[in-house]
């Protein structure tokens, strides 16, 4: 118990965690904010008619989901440079995880729109009903409810897949534990880093409950 009996060291590792879980908190905001977004226009070019659209679409969702993120994260970072130039470590991991997650929630967003009865189309037509109107107006509400589950899971993945970061050397939280682990010769800054992600965690399960709940009115 070499932290847990030494409030001043405990303390020291608590704010070095903490600078840690901004970096992994920076990683999932980011992802989130460009994977949530690209996931729909994947699904949707996943569905396209246009052979030309949806076959490399689904390649491309073939290999973000087939090979594992950490040897996507070593391609971002070590031969991406090699076509653009130098990219930072954090910036690669940014691009690794919007690429993959994106992968994972266009196949999300496929399954909820293709489970939207094939009538109401028919009877958005009829009432007049341009395609995107269809689209924005019955069928994404409807698709957004039956996805929040499956979503929340990835999201809930995305905070733990975090720590695949530190492959790369990036300064987030399971990094820092892990050297302040080598340092100390003790396993509890691994321990009381697993009880930031629980809490990040339980966070994004509360918001992910309430959401459901905002979205009752849509019995669809």
């Amino acid at each position: 118990m070499q932290y847990l009996n030494d409030p001043d060291l405990l303390m020291k590792l608590l704010s070095q965690l903490a600078g840690g879980m901004l970096t992994s908190l920076s990683i999932f905001f980011s992802t989130l904010l460009f994977s949530l977004p690209l996931g729909l226009v994947v699904a949707l070019g996943r569905m396209s008619r246009r052979k030309w659209v949806s076959v490399p679409v689904s390649f491309f969702i073939l290999i973000m989901r087939g090979t594992p993120l950490m040897l996507q994260l070593f391609t971002v970072y070590f031969f991406l440079p090699r076509l653009v130039g130098p990219i930072p470590r954090l910036q690669s991991t940014m691009i690794a995880f919007s690429l993959n997650y994106a992968a994972y929630f266009a196949e999300i967003y496929r399954g909820g729109i293709m489970s939207i009865d094939r009538g109401q189309y028919e009877a958005a037509q009829v009432l007049g009903f341009t395609r995107s109107q269809t689209f924005l107006q019955i069928v994404l509400p409807q698709t957004v409810k039956r996805v929040l589950l499956p979503v929340s899971n990835e999201v809930i993945t995305l905070v733990k897949d975090t720590s695949l970061a530190t492959a790369i050397a990036v300064g987030e939280l399971f990094l820092v534990a892990k050297n302040a682990t080598s340092a100390s010769g003790s396993v509890e800054p691994l321990f009381i880093a697993g009880l930031f992600y629980l809490a990040m965690n339980t966070v994004v399960t509360f918001f992910f409950h309430w959401l459901t709940r905002r979205f009752e009115y849509y019995r669809g």
